[in-house]
């Protein structure tokens, strides 16, 4: 069906040669000399696009436009004018036109925003698809050669670039496509870890081993507490996968000018590991043998294990003479209240030399999506997953919190994450006595029994840094998106946590994080 595009100039025979032109290009054009006669058509047929003379006499063009949008607020309108005073181009973009023409305007141009407003959509994703198809070509081929760390997070990065993108074009249909590259290459990548971790824990330094999350510290934090002259906030998104980090991006880049390096979490990629790791600078098994009374209970849990936080912290502050000009301060946001708190109380620590913030809203929106009908339907896959993120950030204490540090005098925010998050789909049948750990993507506990091809088996845990918990202990841990299911009731748990997210295993999503650093563009 052809565009009904209506045209108001008081000069319209003066254009006549563009209204032609359009009508070649399959335009369907009407054309008015004034306001009052363009708002009696408008009331009366339904236009896809107006272009609207600024200068009339009678009813001039942004007076025509306010009684346009009142008639049909959606109606895209295109300003046609001779004047290029700033203040009137603010003007027409505050009553929300949807593109600016000045005179003497060529056909070129009127057939390019016709062209913008009409078929952008539909351009932009068959070069989306286009580009995609030549990077699917190009992942394809590498996945083939030797890879080394780096290569991995370029690959990844890509892919969640491309998931985005997809998020924007869903209608070029290709999202099966790359969640079918995307399973293969987690696959492989599982292979990579499980074949070259041990090499990563025997050899910190070489130039083959990524950053893991014990050196994070070290190498991305202590240098901006030497250096400081402001406050520094480390932020912790508990469970924060890149592509969400994306996504928070694009808000967060008009706040500050932003820079990210990448590391790899620690196996198993969960809470009581990895942000115990992060914190203390040490593997679990080094935590464990040198602050026992820190390291928790034998239980994996959370809220037991991930008590010390602030404790491990300050050791490592002393063990590497890192010494605050304030003491150190530490907060753990569980609850939107204290989030708030915090958003109130920031400016209060304008002079503190060194602030450690956990905010555990992700993690826990991916626990309550397990066992929640309702998020399931409100996030029903990743891209859904992103935009649940974003609404969330969008009215969040944390934004609050960030846009108040934005203005703090020389004050800097690094921001990480402990590991990420994958979504589920295979179960992997797992043998075990009943005091085994209940995690989904990693255990430890007597004699555990599973197919090498769904998981990492660790006998000897001292070698993996993890903490030998008795002779016959061992652990294993979740290759690519399995999750581990007992005989027991098997198809009960195994439909109950399939296509939820979890996190503990061996995975992009898990592993492969950024480590962010934000200084105020004010």
């Amino acid at each position: 069906m052809k565009k009904k595009l209506l045209w108001v100039d008081d000069e319209i025979e003066l254009l006549r040669s563009h209204i032609i032109f359009l009508s070649e290009k399959g335009y369907d054009v009407d054309s008015v000399t004034n306001g009052s006669d363009a708002i009696s058509k408008i009331k009366e047929i339904q236009y896809d696009l107006i272009f609207l003379d600024e200068m009339m006499p009678g009813m001039g063009g942004l007076e025509t436009l306010s009684k346009i949008k009142e008639i049909n607020p959606n109606i895209p309108v295109v300003m046609v004018t001779k004047s290029e005073e700033e203040s009137l181009m603010n003007e027409a973009i505050g009553s929300k036109i949807s593109d600016y023409l000045i005179k003497p305007v060529v056909p070129s141009q009127v057939l390019l925003v016709c062209k913008k407003i009409f078929e952008s959509k539909k351009i932009s994703g068959e070069y989306v698809a286009k580009d995609y198809l030549q990077d699917f070509n190009e992942i394809s081929r590498k996945l083939l050669d030797k890879m080394d760390y780096k290569s991995w997070i370029e690959i990844y990065t890509k892919l969640v670039g491309w998931e985005l993108e997809m998020d924007e074009h869903p209608e070029i249909g290709l999202r099966q496509t790359l969640n079918e590259q995307k399973k293969e290459t987690n696959q492989e990548f599982s292979k990579f870890v499980e074949k070259n971790y041990l090499n990563w824990l025997e050899n910190p330094n070489s130039e083959n081993t990524p950053v893991l999350s014990p050196q994070i510290m070290e190498k991305y934090v202590f240098r901006h507490l030497r250096n400081s002259d402001g406050p520094v906030f480390f932020f912790i998104l508990d469970c924060l996968r890149l592509d969400q980090w994306f996504v928070l991006e694009k808000t967060l880049i008009n706040l500050f000018d932003i820079q990210k390096e990448y590391f790899y979490s620690i196996l198993p990629t969960a809470t009581p590991y990895s942000r115990n790791a992060l914190f203390s600078g040490l593997f679990p098994s080094q935590i464990a043998k040198r602050y026992p009374e820190l390291w928790g209970e034998k239980k994996d849990d959370e809220r037991s294990q991930n008590k010390y936080e602030k404790d491990l912290l300050q050791l490592l502050l002393n063990r590497e003479k890192i010494e605050l000009k304030t003491d150190l301060k530490y907060m753990k946001i569980i609850d939107p209240e204290v989030g708030k708190s915090f958003e109130q109380n920031i400016s209060s620590h304008k002079k503190t030399h060194f602030m450690a913030v956990v905010v555990n809203f992700l993690d826990m929106l991916v626990h309550g999506r397990s066992d929640s009908d309702i998020l399931k339907e409100i996030a029903p896959d990743e891209s859904a997953y992103r935009s649940l993120t974003n609404s969330w950030f969008m009215h969040s204490s944390l934004l609050g919190t960030f846009r108040k540090i934005a203005q703090m005098k020389n004050a800097k925010i690094i921001l990480t994450t402990d590991h990420g998050s994958i979504r589920v789909h295979r179960g992997a049948k797992v043998l075990g006595d009943k005091e085994a750990s209940k995690n989904l993507r990693f255990k430890f506990g007597r004699n555990l029994k599973v197919d090498a091809k769904h998981a990492l088996y660790i006998r000897d845990p001292e070698r993996y840094m993890l903490p030998r918990r008795g002779v016959t202990i061992n652990y294993i841990i979740a290759k690519e998106d399995y999750y581990f299911v007992y005989p027991t009731d098997y198809h009960k748990y195994l439909s109950h946590y399939n296509d939820t997210f979890q996190h503990g295993g061996i995975s992009m999503e898990e592993m492969i994080l950024p480590v962010v650093f934000m200084e105020s563009k004010a």
